[in-house]
């Protein structure tokens, strides 16, 4: 058979993208920039949250993740707990037959691997585990690309989640501790690399002319109430962290600073609302963001950002504006460390906005330095990100599909 006879690749994405979440759909987003120019001629579709939203930007035909329509939903009534658990029954048999129809299964970034944030077993890594079960039973290969993981409590969520990783055909990590966390589950990563975000590969809009005078500041925002092993004090958390927040905005204000707030998931809308409210002054606005260029593009408008959200993190590095971290898990600590602002973290769960104010102005001071380190440091990505693709194609695409990527590898 020639090479023009041959099938074209089937390729599956996975995960729980096209939910509103702009961190997920901008690591689709960089996974299918990479598809079509290594792979072109592959057949792609997705098995996710928000189907319909997933086609009607992305383009490819795509199935919903759950069978149960109010999987995410809090279940309280008999009928409702009954069809859940129907459906995490029918979920075995869809999704299987979904991965039997594919060569290849990419679950692009994306925290796939951790429990940062509030997480039921039963729910996201449940889907996983049926994911890279069906994948390991069909001789689909399954590729977790550049995925965040962290060590996990929760009994039940580690055995999934550490199953999910040993039962993949190909594991990459967005850092470092993510690596040393799966390995700590116990997961052989001896042949597992680290590369940067998937998002670090999406092209950045052209940077504005420098400000000579203090200019606006985006403030990304989160709807925040802490992480798994947080439940017992969310509430606590969120009014310390909306707080803060509010009071930092507030005297940005009061300086004569523009302040942008963003967010990164339609979640956090509330947050947006509460501080306009608080923070009654027309220097205060609110963008509505629908997609991480979106995001970049707000930020090369700004002289500083301050932000939460991990993807919104990355979102002003890779625009080059210097940026405060508000940290709500080490994945944002080691971000800033690799891209060398690692001294501008400040807890989530315990907002001080005085603290907050001297990190923030001390920031600003070193803006002209921390721009040109982080120049150097997206160079990098990018190239450690083409090294990504390129290993992703040998490891788990039929030979005849490693000419794409070799040619794009030797160009110039």
């Amino acid at each position: 058979m020639t090479s023009t006879d041959e099938l074209p690749v089937r390729v599956g994405v996975f995960g729980l993208l096209g939910s509103g979440n702009l961190g997920n759909d901008g690591s689709l987003e960089a996974v299918l920039g990479y598809l079509r120019a290594d792979h072109p001629d592959a057949v792609v579709d997705a098995l996710c949250g928000g189907p319909e939203a997933v086609t009607a930007r992305f383009g490819i035909p795509a199935t919903r993740m759950h069978w149960n329509r109010a999987e995410y939903r809090t279940a309280s009534r008999v009928g409702a707990i009954a069809s859940k658990g129907l459906g995490k029954f029918v979920d075995i048999f869809r999704t299987a037959a979904w991965v039997r129809r594919h060569d290849v299964v990419i679950v692009p970034g994306m925290g796939v691997l951790e429990a940062t944030l509030p997480l039921r077993p039963w729910g996201f890594p449940y889907s996983l585990f049926l994911l890279c079960a069906s994948g390991r039973l069909l001789g689909t290969r399954v590729a977790l690309v550049s995925v965040g993981a962290a060590e996990i409590r929760n009994r039940p969520t580690r055995a999934l989640v550490r199953w999910s990783g040993r039962l993949a055909a190909y594991r990459s990590y967005r850092d470092a501790q993510s690596r040393d966390a799966m390995r700590a589950m116990g997961v052989d990563t001896a042949r597992d690399e680290v590369y940067p975000d998937l998002a670090f590969s999406l092209p950045a809009p052209p940077a504005g002319p420098p400000s000579d005078v203090p200019g606006t500041v985006c403030v990304g925002v989160m709807d925040f109430h802490g992480g798994n092993d947080d439940r017992a004090r969310a509430d606590e958390i969120y009014g310390r962290y909306l707080d803060g927040t509010i009071r930092f905005v507030r005297t940005l204000v009061e300086e004569g600073r523009p302040v942008r707030l963003l967010t990164g998931d339609r979640c956090d809308a509330t947050v947006v609302a509460a501080i306009l409210e608080a923070v009654d002054s027309p220097l205060v606005t609110a963008a509505e963001p629908t997609s991480l260029d979106d995001l970049m593009k707000e930020m090369t408008a700004a002289d500083t950002v301050v932000a939460v959200r991990y993807h919104n993190l990355i979102c002003a590095l890779k625009t080059g504006t210097p940026v405060l971290a508000l940290s709500y898990a080490a994945k944002s600590d080691a971000l800033m460390e690799r891209m060398g602002l690692g001294a501008y973290c400040h807890p989530a769960r315990e907002v001080d906005a005085d603290r907050l104010l001297e990190q923030f102005r001390a920031l600003e001071k070193r803006a002209p330095e921390l721009r040109q380190t982080l120049a150097e440091r997206n160079l990098a990505a990018a190239r450690q990100l083409q090294d990504q693709f390129s290993s992703l194609t040998v490891a788990v695409f039929p030979a005849t599909g490693h000419a794409h990527a070799h040619a794009r590898q030797e160009s110039p």
